[in-house]
């Protein structure tokens, strides 16, 4: 651990935690780094999601109902 960690405590399904412990073991990590690698991902996949939405916030939006309606009218459906 470097001096920018912080010990939390986290309650994990106890199946959640005895893969993350036979995961550390068979990969020869801690089980901190394999749930910081995690929390990164999804932190980076919220963050790519936020950056699409932002960029189609100028489209204007349709309902579903219109969109299936406009579906059928040009013979997709």
């Amino acid at each position: 651990m470097d001096e920018s960690s912080v010990r939390s405590t986290v309650y994990l399904d106890s199946d959640l935690h005895r893969a993350l412990r036979l995961k550390a073991a068979s990969v020869h990590r801690s089980m901190s780094d394999i749930v910081n690698e995690a929390l990164r991902a999804a932190l980076r996949e919220d963050e790519a999601d936020l950056a699409a939405f932002t960029g189609r916030a100028g489209e204007t939006s349709i309902t579903y109902e219109a969109l299936l309606k406009q579906l059928r009218a040009d013979g997709t459906l």
